[in-house]
């Protein structure tokens, strides 16, 4: 089951990778290959984890591509669903001929 509102995912990087190594933001950065304020902004969820950011933290060692775009999907999705009933769209079925 998704989670209703779940927290971005660059709060995950933070707790779960970047500070159990002691790393800051800068040290992270270059880990990781892209400029400080790219990842800063990822991190304080300013910015999505594109794929290649996900590629880039899988090359780190930190979990696989596949996880972080899941996270990035369900973070997308979930202010969506508390909107879907104002979504009007009907099935849709082709006329046969």
């Amino acid at each position: 089951m998704a989670m209703q509102n779940p927290p971005h995912p660059g709060r995950s990087i933070k707790e779960n990778c970047i500070d159990p190594l002691g790393l800051n933001v800068t040290e992270a950065a270059k880990v990781l290959g892209v400029a400080r304020h790219t990842l800063s902004r990822v991190l304080n969820g300013r910015a999505s984890i594109s794929a290649e950011m996900a590629i880039r933290l899988e090359k780190a060692g930190w979990s696989n591509a596949e996880f972080w775009l899941q996270r990035q999907t369900a973070y997308n999705l979930a202010p969506a669903r508390l909107r879907e009933d104002q979504i009007q769209v009907e099935r849709y079925r082709p006329q046969v001929v």
